[in-house]
């Protein structure tokens, strides 16, 4: 970890998990020190290793503020994160066992692929969400800041939209992985937030802050994209009850998610491999787009995680590598200078549109097929966005933060279901 800190440029310093200032890029930089010179700005900010620029705050970045909310710093996926269960089934039985369309695990990424809308397609019947029908009543109930500043039409609106939304996976980044431990046994990685649910929550209170930053002309330049909420006026509570919301929508359509495969894996392994002494341990859950109030260096705080993870000692993480490759669970090491948190994956090295650009999907299926993962996807034609090129070395960036957390598991994905 090195400081950046320069008297005249940066009201606070910006801690940066990486070796040195090369290993960031100009943009992320840029964003970082507008983080630096917010009036509200709490002790120092922190860059994760993965760390590369967004919209408004980096990604990979860690912000606690005195008494306000920035929705831009949380983002437009309110909630993503990962879920993760370990099982004592051995990954062999996936390779070895037969079934009418190949190997058991090219049969189990296709039944997964066919049964959890993926990208854009929602679930064409209303399923049941119990964060959504809580929300309903709530909004039916409450005449308080949960409405204000949306109509309720509009709430009601995004409400019953989320109904159709909830277990489904989503695209870009987002995934589904069954992959092996150490001892060759099989885990199931989940990767998604809360959809277009959360994203209407994001943009509607962004906009927002940025109409109120402007009657009350705001220090905070509206070309950095942070406009800000006090945390507790009337709207500050209403995007923190929003907000609140859907994590727990994230969180619900994860485990949605988690429990049919689940149900998938485990009935094909027992179809195909009369299997059934099936174990589970070690599930993790962890969101890695939020803000939440905590205490930090004797001081309440709202610290905002844009892309990083929350491990207060002794607390489990998961960190995601590129597609194909290696994951970790870590348990964390109670670092207070990154205000308890750690990097949430192994952080893009270039843009969508540059990993399209440089890599074709015949050399990214290749590269795949070599490693011997098994991809599930409806159209290849975007799938160079995620390639391992276009990522960090996850290695590398575990490396750099080994007083942050403690690696105790390193898991290599077999197979992987993209939106």
């Amino acid at each position: 970890m090195f400081v950046k800190y320069v008297k005249n440029e940066n009201r606070v310093p910006i801690k940066i998990w990486l070796p040195s200032i090369e290993y960031v890029e100009e943009s992320c930089l840029e964003q970082a020190n507008n983080l630096s010179n917010l009036p509200f700005v709490f002790k120092h900010v922190a860059l994760m290793p993965d760390t590369h620029s967004g919209y408004g705050m980096p990604i990979g970045g860690v912000l606690a503020t005195k008494d306000v909310i920035i929705p831009n710093a949380v983002g437009v996926d309110i909630g993503c994160g990962v879920c993760y269960v370990q099982t004592n089934i051995p990954s062999t039985l996936l390779r070895e066992a037969k079934t009418p369309e190949g190997s058991l695990l090219e049969t189990v990424i296709k039944t997964i692929l066919q049964n959890i809308p993926t990208g854009f397609a929602h679930h064409s019947k209303k399923q049941y969400c119990y964060t959504l029908e809580k929300a309903k009543q709530r909004l039916n109930d409450d005449i308080d800041y949960f409405k204000l500043m949306i109509k309720a039409a509009q709430a009601f609106d995004e409400i019953e939209a989320g109904f159709y939304q909830v277990g489904t996976l989503g695209g870009g980044n987002h995934f589904i992985e069954l992959q092996e431990d150490e001892n060759g046994m099989v885990a199931i990685m989940v990767h998604t937030g809360s959809r277009n649910f959360g994203y209407k929550i994001c943009n509607r209170f962004n906009l927002m802050a940025k109409e109120l930053n402007e009657m009350w002309f705001s220090q905070v330049p509206s070309e950095w994209q942070l406009s800000f909420l006090p945390l507790y006026s009337d709207v500050g509570k209403a995007y923190k009850a929003w907000m609140d919301l859907a994590l727990d929508f994230a969180k619900e359509n994860r485990n949605k998610i988690m429990t049919t495969v689940k149900e998938i894996f485990f009935n094909l392994i027992n179809k195909h491999t009369g299997f059934t002494d099936i174990e589970i341990s070690m599930e993790v859950d962890a969101h890695h787009n939020y803000a939440a109030i905590e205490n930090h260096f004797g001081e309440n705080v709202v610290v905002h995680r844009k892309g990083a993870i929350r491990v207060r000692e002794g607390e489990l993480g998961i960190i995601p590598g590129a597609m194909g490759s290696y994951s970790y669970i870590v348990e964390g090491l109670g670092n207070s200078e990154s205000f308890f948190s750690c990097s949430h994956g192994a952080g893009r090295l270039m843009s969508r549109a540059a990993a399209l650009e440089k890599f074709t999907p015949n050399e990214v299926i290749e590269e795949l097929n070599s490693d011997g993962v098994i991809l599930g996807k409806t159209d290849i034609k975007d799938v160079a966005e995620e390639c391992k090129g276009a990522y960090k070395d996850i290695d590398f960036v575990i490396s750099q933060e080994l007083d942050l957390v403690k690696p105790i598991k390193k898991l290599k994905t077999i197979g992987v279901v993209k939106g």
